[in-house]
């Protein structure tokens, strides 16, 4: 795992500290206070440090952080964005891992003088039954209250979302009976600016074992905006200092992610890590690439052996595979990042001139 980890398809106006895009970057202000830098470039709050905190497990690591850049590329339109990569301590830390850290990731601990207009927070692989007995718990903890004092908007991603909603109110996820898993469809359940452009029908990738109850929210001050009669809630929001935004869902993957956790579960049962053989991910496949899983399914439950994986037909699998969700959730980061600009927008006009009024994300 050598060489550049991230990439795009053409250029992007991500610059990700440490590890630049391309070898042609924008001009970046150096500060918001800067006069001269204001008229050289222009209107600075189209000017933004986000940082990614990525705590996914070493085999997602880097996709997961290749796609949060090209979502966030795909929805700057105008806006210029410098990301830094962060992960949090007491995640499991193979030596590649800390290579890769120390190569690419800025210094967890210089977080807290960051100066971010926005952050956007993992989930990782749980461990524990309880989050509250997650190794990284304490720290998870130090970053819901770093993020509400100090960023104008935060997004929190599937397992970082329910234990941000622990902490800040208390509210527990439900274990569900089986994993869910696959592609399904969202209604708007709310009017919000965050959903501008959106058709009625959210296509929406989900993989997890837990959820958050509606009602559990609704009752401790959390609006709703999306959810689906299959998977429950996806996005949902809490306005307070900053702006946090939860996806249960996982609109920042890539059209072959489900298919590589369905194939990388189906080798966990042949190699006896897990007693059963995966459920297939819902409204996912076409019938007939349906239809050659099973049958490599079938062939794995008579011969369960950790050899029989090279036989899982991933690249027929792949071939067939599009993203039919990545203009809805381009348009829905690019909501998020209209927000993060305009409150940024009027705190430079505050630093100036005094207040102006905003509009909310209703």
């Amino acid at each position: 795992m050598q060489g550049r980890v991230l990439h795009s398809e053409g250029p992007v106006p991500v610059l990700v500290e440490k590890y630049p895009l391309s070898d042609v970057t924008p001009a970046f202000p150096q500060s918001g206070r800067n006069i001269a830098s204001k008229k050289r470039h222009g209107d600075q709050s189209k000017y933004l440090n986000i940082g990614l905190i990525n705590n996914m497990p070493d085999a997602a690591m880097e996709a997961t952080a290749r796609q949060f850049v090209q979502l966030l590329g795909a929805a700057a339109d105008g806006i210029v964005i410098r990301l830094k990569l962060f992960s949090m301590p007491g995640i499991p830390c193979s030596q590649w891992r800390r290579e890769h850290l120390s190569t690419y990731y800025s210094k967890f601990h210089s977080l807290w003088d960051s100066r971010l207009d926005a952050l956007i927070v993992t989930g990782t692989e749980p461990r524990a039954a309880d989050l509250r007995d997650e190794p990284y718990w304490k720290c998870l903890t130090e970053i819901i209250e770093w993020a509400e004092e100090n960023t104008i908007a935060t997004v929190w991603s599937c397992l970082a979302a329910h234990a941000a909603v622990l902490h800040l109110d208390g509210i527990r996820r439900a274990s569900l009976a089986e994993k869910c898993f696959g592609l399904f469809q969202h209604k708007k359940v709310q009017d919000s600016r965050l959903l501008r452009g959106l058709p009625a029908r959210i296509s929406t990738p989900h993989s997890r074992w837990n959820e958050i109850p509606e009602d559990a929210l609704a009752s401790s001050g959390y609006r709703v905006l999306t959810k689906s009669a299959a998977a429950g809630v996806d996005m949902f929001v809490k306005e307070g200092k900053s702006l946090f935004v939860f996806f249960q869902g996982h609109p920042e993957y890539d059209a072959d992610t489900l298919a590589r956790e369905y194939r990388r579960d189906a080798g966990r049962f042949l190699r006896s890590e897990r007693p059963n053989y995966p459920l297939m991910p819902k409204g996912y496949f076409d019938k007939q690439t349906a239809d050659m899983l099973e049958a490599f399914h079938a062939r794995a439950l008579l011969d369960r052996r950790d050899e029989m994986l090279s036989e899982f037909p991933i690249a027929m699998t792949a071939r067939t595979l599009s993203n039919t969700w990545q203009s809805q959730a381009s348009c829905a980061c690019r909501n998020w990042l209209s927000y993060v600009v305009e409150h940024k927008a009027s705190r430079l006009n505050m630093a100036r001139s005094g207040t102006i009024c905003l509009e909310s994300i209703s």
